[in-house]
């Protein structure tokens, strides 16, 4: 009997606040459809790391416990990252990027955020390095935010994770809020002619090449990232790996998502995740959020000022990463403003910028700082 009590007198306090943790997260999960599939596998995870530990029995989330061994395996040495972005690049059609190339700027400007929040965080307390794993928040990029973060700030892996993933979940939430407190209503109904350009099956082979090679140049550290994301697109685009393309897309997916999720959950333990720090890090990631949002609109405004086809500023917003949840964001605000007003193409071209945006901000952080 007294062996069956030894788990309930090992339960402290702050484990079971973790259970609650956890349980929220399941139900943001469930009930809100936030990010499900990494939000339930989160919240279950940080309850199964917080489970009383009894002795002569190795927790599940130690070393020699299977969310330890996954960790190592999967995530501190960067393999769950790199293998969702082969995922996300067989999902992603880079055409309309290709039909509009000057959205690439937009890709760019919605990084802004990143590097404010750094400085904030900085100011915060934190050092450098973790600053720089907190300012990544602002990229709405999942995988990203681990890559830089298991680099710099393994001890925050958990709080900066759950942080990235809450916010992408919330882009239909905060960012019409940040982009009608910066526009106005004509702004806002401002038309953008689209004209399709009918892109070649030899240019979108290029693309991918011809992306990882430029970028492996200037910035080599993003090689794991860009170079995995454009393998995914070109498995997507050669035409002969229909078998891979859609395994990519689906099982490979799914199954690095799922572990992915229960194993950052298993680096939210209590005391790691009970702390002054996590409140800092949850406030400057929604810093980080509403200023890469504002960075986007703010840019197509600058830019209205010197062009005659004016841009609609909220497809600047739509620069972050959080693809194609944002795109959608923008053509349903245009939609209330003017029925007949057609962004989405625009929008998903800034989108997708952000997609290769949030990488090359990440690798250039961590060129600076390595």
């Amino acid at each position: 009997m007294e062996e069956l009590l030894v788990g309930i007198k090992s339960l402290q306090f702050n484990q079971v606040i973790m259970f609650l943790v956890g349980g929220v997260l399941i139900y943001l999960a469930i009930k809100k459809d936030y990010e499900p599939m990494l939000l339930l596998p989160i919240g279950f995870g940080a309850i199964l790391t917080n489970l009383p530990v009894v002795a002569g029995i190795p927790g599940i989330a130690s070393d020699e416990g299977i969310l330890g061994i996954l960790k190592n395996a999967g995530i501190l040495n960067e393999l769950f990252p790199a293998l969702i972005f082969i995922a996300v690049g067989a999902m992603i059609d880079f055409s309309p990027l290709l039909q509009m190339p000057s959205m690439l700027f937009f890709g760019a400007a919605a990084q802004f955020g990143i590097f404010m929040t750094i400085i904030l965080a900085n100011k915060f307390g934190f050092d450098i390095k973790e600053a720089a794993s907190i300012g990544i928040i602002g990229a709405a990029d999942g995988p990203t935010s681990i890559f830089v973060a298991t680099r710099f700030a393994k001890h925050l892996l958990g709080p900066i994770s759950v942080a990235a993933y809450s916010y992408m979940s919330l882009v239909p939430m905060i960012q019409p809020v940040v982009i009608k407190l910066l526009t106005t209503k004509d702004e806002r109904k401002i038309r953008m002619e689209y004209k399709e350009v009918k892109i070649s099956k030899t240019v979108k082979i290029i693309f991918p090449i011809a992306v990882t090679i430029v970028a492996g140049i200037i910035a080599p550290i993003s090689v794991t990232l860009i170079g995995f994301l454009m393998f995914g697109n070109l498995i997507r685009e050669s035409g002969v790996l229909e078998r891979l393309s859609q395994s990519a897309q689906n099982e490979l997916a799914n199954l690095v998502t799922l572990l992915l999720g229960i194993t950052i959950g298993s680096t939210m333990t209590a005391e790691a995740f009970l702390n002054v720090d996590t409140l800092k890090i949850m406030g400057l990631g929604l810093v980080a959020f509403i200023f890469d949002t504002a960075g986007g609109v703010l840019f197509a405004k600058f830019l209205n000022l010197f062009v005659k086809k004016k841009y609609n500023p909220m497809v600047g917003a739509a620069g972050i990463s959080a693809f194609p949840m944002s795109a959608r964001v923008i053509q349903k605000l245009a939609k209330e403003e003017d029925p007949m007003n057609f962004i989405l193409m625009q929008a998903v071209s800034a989108n997708v910028a952000g997609q290769i945006g949030s990488i090359i901000a990440g690798s250039i952080v961590l060129i600076l700082l390595s």
